[in-house]
């Protein structure tokens, strides 16, 4: 932890010299980063390189890889694709809005393969039965960070099919909690070491969400045959949200169907594969016919759970935001990471800098607020226009930094808001080593010319530092 800033130097380069301004005009900037959402066609990756395979899984679309096509280029019926997984793949590709393939070798992220995850939309794990590598777990890490979806499907505890040492819930926890992009929580939940062995968990009453009012129909009800649930955490993530729930539970536990966001991507958590499997693997396998059994919808909830994390604009997207087809994705904050110094944003004396004292998270320059051990404000702000018809997700990655010792006295505070609306609050109470991402689904506010703002107030005594880099608000 540092000490009081007071003596910290203030820009010395010329960018300063350029001022603080904001146009009245709406600010929209682009940036280099490719958008994850393709504009028409849904790009969606099934993963068969983690013994999906395994024992008595069979969690492939098709036995031809990567492209199903291969098998029955116009398939009408489940059986035109072979693997438990069929019915949803044909069901996909029946729409002609989807174009489906499957990996089998190692995930990656900006390489050059056919099925490397810069080229999809989306990425579904279905109940992977070995670790993902460390290059692995950066490469989805980030693709969901940069705007991609991720359907990660569970089983529960004690489900190791390869007799590896581990089942899917220690593998997806593993890479929430031990990836090298994020490990403090990312997606705001974790999944519960329960094997549930039977029940038909019913979803919550909310007419304007996309996943469970969607396209393909409305769900009412999964299912359990040995699965398992997850535990919220929106201290962590404040967007994550279970839709389904285990009989008798409601809010933070027994959620078993949630979804999340990450950086500007999007994240769904099922907690058993039963409810995918349609019964028709391949030879030698018994399953389950899940996916048309009368008492669940789960059909709709895998199929609107997909359009919603491929972004398809049909199924209201956008977590229920302003998703409405129209959108062309962009990210619209100017100077986003501050290395073109004190332009675009409107902030108070010295907070833009590249002083050496904080570190910026990347590049030489970010916001840093308070850190004076007086008392002090420090503000950064920017308007910006969101275009009507998108979802929004407004992320920054935040330090914070304290000389206070009190672990339960919010001294010094930063506040986030976005408009009229707070998204959030943080003190010297969330010191922490290292930056932490920080994302928000800001989808009401399409349409309008909102404010980003943040507000550090700092006490008369003992510092605390509020440092901000790389933000980024993204429409899709």
């Amino acid at each position: 932890m540092l000490g009081s800033r007071r003596s910290r130097r203030r820009l010395t380069t010329a960018l300063a010299g350029l001022g603080l301004f904001v146009t009245g005009a709406a600010l929209q900037v682009t940036t280099t980063a490719t958008p994850a959402h393709a504009a028409t066609t849904h790009r969606i990756l099934f993963d068969d390189g983690h013994a999906e395979e395994a024992g008595n899984a069979d969690w492939i679309i098709s036995t031809s890889k990567p492209d199903p096509l291969a098998q029955d280029s116009s398939p009408s019926s489940e059986t035109d694709w072979t693997g438990a997984l069929s019915s949803w793949g044909v069901a996909l590709q029946k729409t002609g809005s989807y174009s489906l393939k499957t990996a089998t070798s190692a995930l990656t992220y900006g390489g050059s393969s056919t099925t490397d995850l810069s080229n999809f939309d989306t990425l579904v794990l279905p109940e992977p039965n070995t670790l993902f590598t460390t290059a692995e777990k950066t490469a989805i890490m980030t693709f969901v960070q940069n705007g991609g979806g991720l359907f990660m499907i569970s089983d529960h505890t004690g489900a190791d099919r390869n007799s590896d040492g581990y089942d899917a819930v220690e593998i997806l926890n593993d890479l929430m909690t031990n990836n090298s992009v994020d490990s403090t929580d990312p997606f705001g939940f974790s999944i519960d070491t329960l094997d549930i062995s039977s029940g038909y968990p019913a979803a919550i009453s909310d007419s304007s969400n996309a996943v469970l009012n969607g396209a393909f129909g409305t769900v009412t009800k999964s299912l359990i045959a040995d699965g398992t649930t997850a535990t919220l955490k929106p201290a962590d993530n404040a967007n994550v949200k279970g839709l389904v729930y285990r009989s008798g539970y409601s809010g933070n536990t027994g959620a078993f169907f949630a979804t999340s966001t990450f950086g500007s991507g999007r994240v769904a958590f099922w907690g058993d594969s039963s409810p995918i499997d349609d019964g028709t693997g391949q030879s030698g396998n018994t399953l389950y016919d899940g996916w048309n059994d009368t008492g669940a919808t789960n059909a709709a909830l895998a199929l609107n759970a997909t359009a919603w994390l491929a972004g398809d604009g049909s199924t209201g997207g956008g977590g229920g935001g302003g998703g409405g087809g129209t959108c062309t994705a962009a990210q619209l904050l100017g100077n986003p990471g501050f290395e073109s110094g004190n332009t675009t944003w409107t902030a108070s004396s010295g907070v833009i800098t590249n002083s050496s004292s904080e570190a910026a998270r990347t590049g030489s320059y970010k916001a840093w607020l308070d850190g004076y051990g007086s008392a002090h404000t420090d503000t950064l702000s920017q308007s910006v226009t969101i275009p009507s018809g998108c979802s929004a997700t407004l992320s920054f990655y935040l330090h914070v930094d304290t000389a206070e010792t009190t672990t339960s006295t919010a001294y010094d505070k930063l506040t986030v808001t976005a408009g009229s609306t707070t998204l959030a609050t943080y003190s010297n109470l969330n010191a922490a080593s290292g930056y932490v991402l920080k994302s928000f689904d800001v989808s009401s506010l399409a349409g309008t010319t909102a404010t980003i703002k943040f507000s550090g107030v700092e006490g008369s005594t003992l510092q605390t530092s509020f440092v901000i880099d790389d933000t980024a608000l993204n429409v899709s």
